[in-house]
């Protein structure tokens, strides 16, 4: 079974170039190059998920048996969750889409539904404001538009 996280580990070190590669295709900002631009998030996201996958290849789980159980439902579940979330950034906007996603992700590992989605809004409302304030990174504010200050 190591074989198989081998070739995932080999799949996921190619995903980890192509999105490292894409990241190098943004633009310039207007006004020149910055510490902090639209490239790094996906830089690092790169980073991780190559040395991810290396680690896949160099020393894969023994014991890799797809948990077709309850564990293996409510992985796709996750999956499911993170494919709304992308569709819903743009028209809701970052905080509420987060909200939904992380909340939802929360209440299915067990957190009661109010603590769920207290934590849903609170990570997006802070991680909006460390990307929009801290690292100058506009996040959408979709339908909460009108709270954006200029």
């Amino acid at each position: 079974m190591t074989f198989n996280d081998r070739i995932f580990g080999v799949l996921l070190v190619v995903l980890a170039v192509a999105y490292g590669w894409g990241a190098t295709q943004f633009p310039e900002p207007f006004g020149g190059a910055e510490g902090v631009g639209p490239e790094t998030f996906p830089y690092l996201l790169t980073a991780v998920l190559g040395v991810a996958s290396l680690y896949l290849i160099v020393r894969p789980d023994p014991d890799n048996a797809w948990p077709w159980s309850r564990t293996g439902i409510e992985m796709v579940i996750a999956v499911l969750v993170l494919i709304v979330y992308t569709a819903l950034l743009q028209p809701l906007g970052f905080i509420l889409s987060t909200l939904l996603a992380v909340g939802t992700l929360c209440w299915r590992m067990g957190a009661t539904p109010i603590r769920a989605y207290v934590t849903g809004g609170i990570a997006g409302v802070v991680v909006f404001v460390i990307f929009n304030y801290a690292l100058h990174l506009a996040l959408s504010l979709g339908l909460l538009s009108f709270l954006e200050v200029n």
